[in-house]
């Protein structure tokens, strides 16, 4: 031997590739949801952040993470957080493809379908920098409430330019928005904040408090402006509050520090406080859940929307994988329990898709009223189910790749950080409970059995499993009258929708497999203990990237 070994047997990193034209779930659910929409910028986006270059930028932006900065040279606060180039690169690719506040501007036919598959796209590139992309996305609903400030700013979080600069929202060409509610001490219970605003005169944006306290998750502390709360004197109330004030003086946010997270890398999450910050309060004062609960709907729909994206990049990085290694004398997709893997995991990213991008068109008809009541239910519902089950899919899809997927670097590095990522959406924005939870008050908010029977009618008689189901949900939805059950019961309504989805959208080996294991309890306590009657083959080519 003249050297030690030669590299073969390694696969080629999945790179170069139309992530959205190798993905015909998505493609199957969006001519189901938006017939009528027109995909060009999705082909586009595809090529995109298909490309090795767009991979290199989202690697080096979790590489090189956020660095605060509190002080200048001088002494002088200045609060900043400095990021590497690769990040602005990334936040001005997705403000340019409009995943963030461009839906509310309504140039486009299903704009909130067409941002909601962009989002999901996007998410298989690189998740952790568009949390302020989501969140300029969600605070339009809100913001609207203080007619001066969104006339003001409104026009500028739908525009496509990025501009990362700490300056005036007059002299910069687009903004982005976030948004502070938890504490130290409450958590999700946001009505135990001490956080204090007090009145401080009025202006042209309104009544203008100055806010004393702190924030304990503060994500992405370099927006232009946040929503926020505080107890006012009528109690908890919604205040917008601007990184730079009108007069170009920077507002009292003294960034404490920034998180050390397990994922997320790339996005600076921080802890604040406010000394006698200025903000201006949105909607009625003593209002403050319900206004700034409008923004956590749509960052749970991404919560869902993006699961179901890093969903599908581990399955793309798995099947890549097994494609092409080989082990025990044939490729490992041929190896029939890898079979089974691969297409059980393909069966659940199928059905997150399906039921994330349903949600998001619920929200492109708001005055439709079965609609209305749709995303009401689904909201919590998706947000619980796909975000539950996406650690246990990314732990599968990391063991496909034995060591190799454990591993940062290179092409199939992605792995590992999808599967740091993957708890993240489950907690943010309201872990399983507060879910579950939110689920039973919309179960009160109007005819939930009624639309839940509509949204299940299509589907009937397609399956058995699937009918016993529907038969049975709509008895325990008007007996629900205990907490303790609201989990399994916004499982089963997932679980429900996503097969009636599947059975519009998706070939029949699809239908059968997710029915007969999800449903009729043909199916072990893992991932590959499908049925040996599956068509295997079928399902996995349907879900190949290559």
């Amino acid at each position: 031997m003249e050297t030690t070994h030669e590299v073969f047997n390694q696969p080629a990193p999945l790179a170069d590739y139309n992530l959205f034209e190798t993905n015909r779930p998505l493609r199957d659910a969006l001519k189901f949801n938006a017939p009528q929409l027109q995909v060009a910028p999705l082909q586009e986006l595809g090529v995109t952040i298909g490309s090795a270059e767009m991979q290199t930028h989202a690697r080096l932006a979790n590489i090189h993470t956020p660095e605060l900065h509190t002080h200048d040279r001088f002494g002088r606060r200045i609060d900043e957080v400095e990021f590497h180039p690769s990040y602005h690169v990334l936040m001005s690719a997705a403000v340019g493809a409009g995943l963030h506040g461009t839906p509310w501007a309504g140039t486009s036919a299903s704009p909130h379908v067409l941002r909601a598959a962009g989002f999901m796209l996007f998410t298989e590139l690189e998740p952790s920098m568009l949390c302020p992309i989501s969140m300029s996305y969600a605070v339009t609903p809100a913001l609207r409430s203080n007619a001066a400030v969104y006339a003001d700013w409104g026009p500028k979080l739908t525009s496509l330019w990025y501009d990362p600069a700490l300056k005036s929202f007059k002299d910069k060409p687009g903004v982005t928005m976030g948004m502070g509610m938890t504490e130290k001490q409450g958590g999700s219970d946001v009505r135990a904040n001490t956080t204090q605003a007090v009145r401080d005169g009025s202006d042209a944006w309104g009544e203008r408090y100055a806010i004393t306290g702190h924030k304990w998750f503060f994500s992405a502390p370099m927006c232009d402006a946040f929503l926020v709360l505080a107890q006012a004197p009528a109690g908890l109330s919604c205040f917008f509050l601007p990184r730079v004030l009108p007069d170009g003086t920077r507002n009292a946010i003294h960034i404490q520090r920034l998180k050390d997270k397990l994922g997320n890398k790339a996005n600076a999450s921080s802890e604040v406080e406010f000394h006698g910050a200025s903000a201006w309060l949105v909607g009625e004062e003593g209002r403050g859940i319900p206004q700034i609960l409008e923004m956590g709907t749509m960052t749970r729909l991404d919560c869902a929307l993006g699961t179901s994206g890093l969903m599908r990049q581990a399955l793309s990085i798995a099947i890549n994988h097994a494609s092409q290694r080989n082990a025990f004398g044939k490729p490992l997709i041929e190896q029939p329990l890898m079979k089974n893997v691969l297409a059980d995991l393909a069966l659940e990213s199928e059905a997150s898709t399906a039921l994330a991008i349903r949600l998001a068109r619920a929200f492109d008809y708001p005055d439709d009223e079965h609609e209305r009541l749709m995303a009401r239910l689904l909201t919590p519902v998706a947000k619980f189910w796909i975000c539950k089950r996406g650690s246990h899919f990314a732990q599968e899809a990391m063991e496909c790749l034995g060591g190799n997927g454990y591993v940062e670097e290179g092409g199939e590095g992605i792995m590992a950080r999808v599967y740091r990522e993957m708890p993240l959406n489950s907690i943010w924005e309201g872990a399983g409970n507060i879910m579950a939870l939110d689920l039973l008050r919309g179960l009160r908010k109007g005819d939930a059995v009624a639309a839940l029977t509509k949204e299940l009618a299509p589907a009937r008689g397609q399956h058995a499993a699937l009918d016993r189901l529907a038969d049975a949900l709509p008895a325990r939805i008007e007996a629900m009258a205990s907490e303790v059950e609201a989990r399994r019961l916004a499982q089963d309504v997932a679980l429900a929708v996503q097969a009636s989805l599947l059975a519009q959208t998706a070939p029949p080996a699809v239908v059968g497999a997710f029915c007969a294991s999800r449903l009729g309890g043909d199916w072990g306590n893992a991932f590959g203990t499908l049925g040996a009657g599956t068509d295997f083959d079928s399902i996995v080519q349907r879900a190949s990237p290559l």
